[in-house]
């Protein structure tokens, strides 16, 4: 029995993304691993804000507000962390544009066979960052710690105390869910990185359709900004930076 057996595998995918389902279908073909699709919330539908997005405190920490999609995919994931807690299980989570390597399985085996204590494994970044190694885990691939946010939820593996523990600090929603991932002196949880990392994302186009290329803040903006993340740092009980 591997360490296999203890994991599930979510893919969160929309409903309608049928190029996209069966694209992950057919990578997940070669693998032996459990896993399911799980239906993302769709953004776009939204009639009104869902209750636990904070507009006020988005705008004022980032600048701009999350794209009803944002605000959908930050919620997708928040079903994986529940059913994550409800199957008492260890999750890898996917979104539905990622790509694995056929040797995938005994990756992931080698991952859940390291000693190291941790709560979150980060299996795919967008940014390249430096990192501080940790443990070495087969002959290509190390346990890191991320020195910097490497963007994207495209795939990561979570354990069912810290799924718990994430959903208890996203009752409020203010920033990405990449993120808030990412942002462990708010939520605390133990979280490390694979590298290289084993998973990529496709070159298929983005679902997050409603988010166009926003521009650099600057001038009064950046300045309010700047003036709003500075109280937040020094007055909030839990700061955002």
């Amino acid at each position: 029995m591997t360490m296999q057996n203890n994991l599930l595998i979510v893919v969160i995918s929309l409903t309608g993304a049928t190029a996209r389902r069966n694209s992950a279908q057919d990578q997940l073909k070669q693998s032996n691993l459990d896993w399911q699709f799980l239906d993302a919330v769709d953004g776009r539908l939204f009639e009104t804000p869902p209750e636990e997005y904070n507009e006020k405190k988005v705008k004022k920490l980032l600048g701009f507000s999350l794209s009803p999609s944002e605000i959908g995919c930050f919620l997708s994931h928040k079903k994986a962390w529940q059913l994550c807690c409800e199957r008492n299980q260890s999750l890898l989570i996917l979104e539905d544009d990622f790509q694995i390597p056929t040797s995938f399985d005994n990756v992931v085996n080698d991952i859940l066979s390291t000693p190291v204590n941790w709560d979150i494994i980060r299996l795919q970044g967008i940014s390249k960052t430096d990192h501080e190694f940790i443990h070495k885990i087969n002959e290509t691939h190390s346990l890191v710690r991320n020195n910097h946010d490497p963007l994207g939820t495209t795939g990561y593996i979570i354990k069912p105390k810290a799924a718990a523990n994430l959903l208890k600090h996203s009752r409020n929603i203010f920033e990405p869910v990449d993120h808030f991932l990412e942002h462990a002196k708010y939520h605390q949880a133990n979280i490390f990185a694979i590298k290289p990392y084993p998973i990529k994302s496709s070159e298929e186009p983005t679902t997050i359709e409603d988010r166009p290329d926003r521009l650099p803040i600057r001038g009064i903006k950046k300045i309010k900004r700047s003036f709003y993340r500075m109280l937040d740092r020094f007055f909030s009980k839990k700061p955002w930076l």
